[in-house]
Parts: C-alpha cells; sequence; structure tokens
C-alpha cells in the first residue's frame, strides 16, 4: 500500500533531540528535512538513522514557516504531517489524524493531543484564537471525548492536506517565526475548511529542545515574537489596531527594560530589549523575513 502522508520537519541545530525524533517516525514514510544551515550535528544524524530522507538544504535560515513551506511543495502524497524536530510521533498517531481526514472531508488541517516529556497534557490549541487559553479552565484541561473543530491548533505537529496548502498558498512569507501557525489557521477557515483537534490522536512534543540555546538566540526568539504579534494584529485588525498595540507594548518592554538594567538583571532586560525592539521594528513596517519560500519557487 502506497503512503498517504509524507512527514516534513524543519531543522536548526536541533541535534539534541534529532535521533529521538527520527527513531520515532515510522520509516515506511517518506520524510522530508529542511535545514535551516544547522552547523551541529542535525545533518549527520539524518543521513546515519534516516538515508532515505529528502533533505532540502538553506544557505541560511528562513525561519519555520517558510522552511516548512518549501518542504511541503516537494509533498507527493495525499497528506503532509508537519512535525518539530523535538517531538516524537508514531504510527498510531497518524492514522489516527488520517482516519478523521476521511471522515471530515471539509477538515483541512488536523491536531492530535501533546504530551510533555512528562506525558502532561501540553495545550495545543485554542477555541478562540484572539483570547490566549487560561491554563486553569477546566475547558482547556479536560480532553474532548472526540474530533472538535477548533480556532487554533499548535503548529509543532499536524497534518494538512497537500491540496488544501496548495489553495492557500502555504505559510506566510512574511513571517519568520511564531503567529505562523494562527495565521495558517484562519486563512484554512476564511477559505472554507475545519481546523479539527483529534484527541485519540497523542504525540510527545518536548517543547524547546529543538534548537541549542544561547544568547543570540534568545533575542531572535523574543525580537521575532513581538514582530510577528504585531504584524498579526496589522493584517486582521488593521493599522490602528496594530498602532494601538504596538505603543502599548512598546512601553511596556522599553520601561521593564530599563527597569531590569537598573537593579542588575541583565538576562531579563536583554529579554525585554529584544520584545521592545521587534514591537518597534514591526510598527516601522521593518520585515522580518529577508528571504522567503516564493524565492524558491
Amino acid at each position: 500500500m502506497q503512503p498517504r502522508t509524507t512527514i516534513i520537519t524543519v531543522t536548526y541545530n536541533s541535534g539534541l533531540v534529532f535521533q529521538s525524533f527520527l527513531n520515532s517516525v515510522p520509516k515506511e514514510l517518506p520524510l522530508i528535512i529542511v535545514d535551516n544551515a544547522s552547523t551541529d550535528n542535525t545533518l549527520d544524524l539524518a543521513r546515519e538513522i534516516r538515508p532515505d530522507a529528502q533533505i532540502i538544504y538553506n544557505a541560511i535560515g528562513l525561519g519555520y514557516g517558510n522552511a516548512a513551506s518549501r518542504g511541503l511543495k516537494k509533498v507527493n502524497t495525499e497528506f503532509g504531517l508537519i512535525a518539530n524536530p523535538d517531538s516524537l510521533v508514531s504510527q498510531e498517531a497518524i492514522s489516527a489524524l488520517e482516519d478523521a481526514a476521511d471522515t471530515y472531508p471539509d477538515g483541512g488541517m488536523f491536531g492530535p493531543i501533546h504530551l510533555d516529556a512528562n506525558k502532561n497534557l501540553e495545550l495545543s490549541y485554542n477555541v478562540d484564537i484572539w483570547r490566549r487559553h487560561n491554563t486553569k479552565d477546566p475547558k482547556y484541561t479536560q480532553v474532548a471525548e472526540g474530533p472538535i473543530c477548533v480556532d487554533f491548533l499548535s503548529g509543532a505537529v499536524n497534518l494538512i492536506r497537500k491540496t488544501v496548502a496548495q489553495e492557500i498558498g502555504y505559510f506566510d512569507p512574511n513571517i519568520y517565526l511564531y503567529f505562523e501557525d494562527d495565521d495558517l489557521c484562519l486563512r484554512l477557515r476564511a477559505a472554507g475548511y475545519n481546523v479539527v483537534l483529534v484527541p485519540n490522536s497523542v504525540v510527545t512534543h518536548l517543547n524547546g529542545g529543538s534548537v541549542r540555546p544561547n544568547r543570540a538566540y534568545y533575542w531572535r526568539k523574543f525580537w521575532h515574537f513581538s514582530w510577528s504579534r504585531i504584524y498579526f494584529e496589522r493584517k486582521y485588525k488593521g493599522q490602528f489596531s496594530a498602532l494601538c498595540v504596538g505603543m502599548k507594548l512598546s512601553l511596556k518592554f522599553g520601561l521593564r527594560t530599563i527597569s531590569y538594567f537598573i537593579v542588575g538583571n541583565r538576562t531579563k532586560s536583554w529579554r525585554d530589549l529584544a520584545r521592545f525592539s521587534g514591537t518597534v521594528s514591526a510598527i516601522l513596517g521593518h520585515r522580518a523575513a529577508k528571504n522567503t519560500h516564493k524565492d524558491f519557487d
């Protein structure tokens, strides 16, 4: 039987977790690895454990969404399963997502339940994309008995129909990191497709283990999260709303940067300086992604 799903993973210095990921994913399924210019042993592990994998080399980092789009464009099966290299994904979990896709032909994306390394529930969905969920709210801590439509599914692991990805144009090329999954879910729903949580599909997400952390990593992380937050606001709520949110956040992060610096907490001062810089850059209309997946069409 021909496989229905191709696995796509985006790597960037992911050697600490990549061996576990490669050993977890089914060997029978095609695997596409899109590498954002790793300098560690990530690709050595790929060649050793999955020599059959198709590797797409990015000479420079394209960010998450743009790299994932490059992989999705190479998929020749019915579905693409996007999976972070810090996740553990079984055939059972994938089959449950495929079954849900057969049951709900109006669904464009299907997501599993996420457990952390300690087997605790990790919130990977949202019923209201514009309100960040409250982890103490019972509706987020009690798993549904069956598939349900949601506003948002985490980009860490999800199944998307290849034809749907083509139709909506893959991930937004302007986003380098963060909110690319929020944006994709909104565009899927705007195109008439449901976004479906599948509770009987369960994966493990180690969360945060896919990149070796350092000072530059943390700057990039907080800068892009703040930039993408304002870009997302502008895209769906308009320039005025983005300006209001941006001014509020830039004031908040600017004052916190100074406060932490004065008391000698350089780590938090650095973090909030990155947030301030990313927010202001978005307000001024600076680009976050210099190269996009469209450059490789």
